[in-house]
C-alpha cells in the first residue's frame, strides 16, 4: 500500500515533466507519420496550420520574458547588500567565463581530432544565401553598444546594429565600405540586463528611500512568476506542435546526416560532454553533492530548452524548477539566471568554434595556431552576443567565419542540420545556467542566511554610501 502511495506521489510531482517528454517522442512520431503519409510535400501554409498552437505557446512565454527579467534583477540585487551582490555577480561571471572557455576548448580539441571535414561533401543542395555584410569589430562594437540603450522602453521591442554598405567606389574590404546604423525587431536583452543591474543597486543604496520601489519590482515578478506557472501547463501541448511542425519542415533527413553525418555527431558529442561530464564534475566540486537530483528536478526546464530551442523563452520554467524543486534561494535565482540566460552559452560557443573549424576544413583553408586561438576568443565573445533566441548561432557565426577568412555564405552549409542541434545547444546552455545558480546558491549560503534577519534599513545603513532620507 505505501508503494503504491509512493509511485502515486512520485507520478503526480512529475506529471508535466512526463507529459511533456510525451510531447516531444508524440511530436516526433505523428510528424514522421504525416509525412510518410503525405502523397506530396508539405506545404508552408499547411505546417504554418500545425505549428500555429506551438507558436502561441512560444509567444506566451516570451511575453514574460522582459517583465521576468527586469523585475528580478532589481529586486534580487535591491534587496542584498550591494557587497553581497558584487560577490554573487563576480561568482557568476566567474563561473559563466570559465565553463564558456572550456567548452570552446573541448569543441576545438574534437574537432581536431575528429577532422569532420576532411573528406566530406557538406553540399546542401540549396541556393546560396547572401549574408548580411559585417565585420568582426562592428558585431563587437554593437554588442557594446546594445549595453547601453539609449531608451529603455525601446531596448524591449529592438536592437541596435551596424550597417556597412558598398561605396560608389567598389571595393572588397569591408573596413572601407560606408557605415550607418538601423534598429531591428527583437528585444535587446542585454541592454534591459545591464539597465536592471543598475536600477537594483541604485535602489540599494537608496535604503529606505527605495523600498517602495523595491516591493513594486518585487510583486511584479511574483505575479509573472505566476502566471509562468499557468504557462508552463501548456507545455506539452505547446511542445508537441513545435516538434511536429519542425519534422514535416524538413528536407530527407537520411540525406542530411549523410552529407552533415560526423559534423552533426561532433558537435553532439561536444555538447554531452560539456553538458553531462565537465559541468556536472563542477558542481561536485564546489558543492560536494551530486548533480543527479538536482538535474533531475530541471527536467522541465531542458524539455522545454529543447522545445523551444531558446534559453531567454524558457528562463521562466528554469526559475520556477530552480526555486520551487531545487531550494535555491530566489536572490540568487532572480539575479544568476537572467544573467545567464543573456551571456552564459556553453553550448553555442562549442557549437560555432567547431562549425567555423569544420569549414575551415571542408574549404582546405589550413589554420595556425594563432588563428585557432583567434577562433576560440572570437567564438567566446560571440556566444556573449547571441540572443537567446531559436537559431541565434547563425547569425554570430558570420563573426567567427570573418576571423579565419572564410565567407558568411559558408554558413550555408551547415544550415541543414542547424535546426536540430540549435535545440541540442540551447538545452546544455540552460545545464549551465541551472548548475550555475545551485553553485552560486551553494557558496553564498552563509551569507545569504547572515541577511535574511537582517532589515532593510541595517542593510542601507551598512554601506556609508547610501543616501540618508
Amino acid at each position: 500500500m505505501a508503494k503504491t502511495k509512493d509511485k502515486r506521489n512520485f507520478f503526480m510531482r512529475n506529471l508535466l515533466t512526463i507529459l511533456t517528454v510525451i510531447g516531444v517522442f508524440g511530436g516526433v512520431i505523428v510528424g514522421l507519420i504525416l509525412r510518410a503519409t503525405s502523397e506530396t510535400k508539405w506545404k508552408p501554409r499547411e505546417i504554418m496550420y500545425v505549428n500555429f498552437l506551438g507558436d502561441m505557446f512560444l509567444q506566451m512565454l516570451k511575453g514574460l520574458i522582459i517583465p521576468l527579467l527586469l523585475a528580478s534583477i532589481v529586486s534580487a540585487i535591491g534587496s542584498l547588500d550591494l557587497s553581497l551582490s558584487r560577490k554573487i555577480g563576480a561568482r557568476a561571471i566567474v563561473y559563466y567565463m570559465s565553463t564558456t572557455v572550456i567548452a570552446v576548448i573541448e569543441g576545438i580539441i574534437l574537432v581536431s581530432i575528429v577532422e569532420p571535414g576532411k573528406g566530406s561533401t557538406a553540399d546542401t543542395g540549396m541556393a546560396p544565401v547572401t549574408g548580411r555584410n559585417v565585420t568582426t569589430v562592428d558585431t563587437l562594437l554593437d554588442l557594446i553598444r546594445n549595453m547601453f540603450p539609449p531608451n529603455i522602453v525601446k531596448a524591449c521591442v529592438s536592437q541596435y546594429r551596424t550597417v556597412i554598405t558598398a561605396p560608389v567606389n567598389y571595393t572588397d574590404n569591408l573596413y572601407e565600405w560606408d557605415i550607418s546604423g538601423e534598429y531591428t525587431d527583437g528585444s535587446n536583452i542585454l541592454g534591459v540586463v545591464v539597465f536592471g543591474v543598475v536600477l537594483g543597486i541604485a535602489i540599494g543604496q537608496l535604503g529606505p528611500i527605495g523600498l517602495p520601489l523595491l516591493k513594486v519590482f518585487q510583486s511584479l515578478g511574483d505575479v509573472t512568476m505566476l502566471m509562468t506557472t499557468w504557462v508552463i501547463w501548456l507545455s506539452p501541448g505547446g511542445v508537441f506542435f513545435l516538434v511536429t511542425s519542425k519534422i514535416l519542415e524538413m528536407k530527407s533527413f537520411a540525406e542530411m546526416m549523410e552529407k552533415l553525418g560526423l559534423y552533426f555527431a561532433t558537435v553532439l558529442l561536444g555538447l554531452f560532454v560539456h553538458g553531462l561530464v565537465v559541468l556536472p564534475a563542477i558542481f561536485l566540486v564546489f558543492t560536494k553533492t551530486l548533480p543527479f537530483r538536482f538535474l533531475g528536478n530541471m527536467s522541465q526546464a531542458f524539455i522545454t530548452a529543447f522545445g523551444t530551442a531558446s534559453s531567454s523563452a524558457s528562463l521562466p520554467v528554469s526559475m520556477n524548477c530552480l526555486e520551487d524543486l531545487n531550494n535555491i534561494d530566489p536572490r540568487v535565482s532572480r539575479f544568476v539566471m537572467p544573467i545567464g540566460a543573456t551571456i552564459n552559452m556553453d553550448g553555442t560557443a562549442l557549437y560555432e568554434a567547431v562549425a567555423a573549424l569544420f569549414i575551415a576544413q571542408l574549404r582546405s583553408v589550413p589554420l595556425s595556431f594563432g588563428n585557432v586561438v583567434a577562433v576560440s576568443i572570437t567564438a567566446t565573445m560571440a556566444s556573449i552576443g547571441a540572443a537567446g533566441i531559436p537559431q541565434a548561432g547563425l547569425v554570430t557565426m558570420v563573426m567567427v567565419l570573418d576571423t579565419v577568412g572564410l565567407p558568411a555564405q559558408d554558413v550555408t552549409l551547415i544550415i541543414a542540420v542547424d535546426w536540430l542541434l540549435d535545440r541540442f545547444r540551447t538545452t546544455i546552455n540552460v545545464v549551465g545556467d541551472s548548475l550555475g545558480a545551485g553553485i552560486v546558491n551553494h557558496l553564498s549560503k552563509s551569507e545569504l542566511e547572515a541577511m535574511s534577519d537582517m532589515p532593510m534599513n541595517m542593510i542601507a545603513s551598512s554601506d556609508p554610501d547610501h543616501v540618508e532620507s
